[in-house]
């Protein structure tokens, strides 16, 4: 990890910077927002190449395939920004869009973008305009197994289909079998593991699997997990917790999960010369592909699912951060632009590929600093 250089502020600084992340991690973890740093200082100011704004609680949630992303993020604005205080709650995409939309947080995360329904209540709480989705973080979604001995693992979306649908319940049946001839497949039970909660990984995953196995996957693509059958966990963590503790696990979660918990994650058979796997830079190959759909100051991107492009990695998202465009609340304007600001720069997109995500393609990243500054 890189350290944020900053400007020479001597011993005191220092102190409150490290103050200020000890503080973050403790809200996190805990789920509070007492304790509000009080600061005298300018509201603007800039720090090492962090350009402070605003001061005091700056609350947000939703996606937790993000939290890594955002940890790091925070860390690094507070260590050069002591003044704001910054609590992200991953409760998932849904519960994020919903308090947002309740006016509870300043801004939103949400690995899908806003229904036309979402945008419309957004309006009760952004006078005079609207959320508007704007792309910050992109990355594979892996597919993680437990399976004793089996090291390497292909699977293509039909297979996949079958398995999360409960069609397909023993990891040596054929389908498995034709995709991995040389592997010494167990006659294990499938257990199969999903999102409890309203997920935009879940949809990800959704449009995926209805892109590139229409046949086998007839259900559309939500936010909440609409298969009968598998077995459910709450955030990424909780499916990630259970695909490392159950032997003959499958479940679905940001790359990262995947790492952290030292699991092994399938290769995806998308027809391209060889299995493609789940990588940041693999994800990045297909998330380049991505157009924008949304309109005016909107961002929201239209990913290709069914790329067959030699080391494109298709199961993707793009995580948004959702906020006003106009009537965004005035005591917190001011440190979500500069903290978004510092997200979608240089600095705060090229640490991402260390934590297992992918940068947002530049020309996309260009506009989303492009709109940042009229938030008002």
């Amino acid at each position: 990890m890189k350290l944020q250089r900053r400007n020479a502020r001597g011993l005191r600084a220092v102190t409150l910077g490290a103050a200020a992340v000890s503080t973050a991690l403790l809200l996190t973890a805990c789920g509070s927002d007492d304790n509000t740093q009080q600061g005298g200082a300018d509201t603007t100011k800039a720090a090492g190449n962090i350009k402070c704004g605003g001061e005091g609680k700056l609350l947000a949630s939703g996606s937790s395939a993000q939290k890594n992303a955002m940890d790091l993020w925070i860390k690094n604005y507070m260590a050069a920004c002591p003044d704001v205080q910054i609590n992200y709650n991953p409760i998932g995409s849904g519960g994020g869009i919903t308090q947002f939309n309740q006016g509870t947080t300043a801004f939103a995360g949400s690995d899908s973008a806003l229904k036309e329904d979402e945008v419309e209540a957004s309006k009760k709480i952004c006078k005079d305009g609207q959320g508007i989705n704007l792309p910050l973080v992109g990355g594979p979604v892996a597919v993680s197994y437990n399976l004793s001995g089996v090291d390497d693992l292909v699977l293509d979306a039909p297979t996949l289909a079958k398995i999360f649908d409960s069609k397909i319940k023993k990891w040596d049946d054929p389908a498995i079998k034709k995709l991995n001839p040389d592997a010494e497949l167990p006659s294990t039970d499938i257990q199969a593991f999903h999102r409890s909660d309203e997920s935009g990984t879940t949809q990800n995953l959704g449009k995926y699997l209805g892109a590139a196995a229409e046949k086998d996957w007839s259900y559309v693509a939500e936010k909440s997990w609409p298969a009968k059958g598998g077995q459910s966990a709450s955030g990424s963590s909780g499916v990630a917790a259970q695909v490392k503790q159950v032997e003959g696990a499958i479940g679905y979660f940001e790359l990262s999960y995947a790492t952290s918990n030292d699991l092994n994650s399938v290769k995806l058979d998308t027809g391209a010369a060889e299995p493609v796997e789940a990588t940041s830079e693999n994800a990045s190959k297909a998330i380049a592909a991505a157009k924008v759909v949304g309109e005016g100051d909107d961002l929201a991107l239209e990913l290709d699912y069914t790329t067959k492009a030699d080391g494109a990695y298709p199961i993707i998202l793009v995580t948004y951060e959702i906020a006003c465009d106009k009537g965004n609340k005035a005591e917190t304007l001011e440190a979500m632009k500069s903290f978004l600001t510092y997200a979608a720069g240089e600095d705060g997109q090229k640490i991402l590929s260390d934590e297992g995500y992918a940068p947002v393609p530049d020309e996309i990243a260009q506009k989303v600093r492009e709109v940042i500054p009229t938030l008002s």
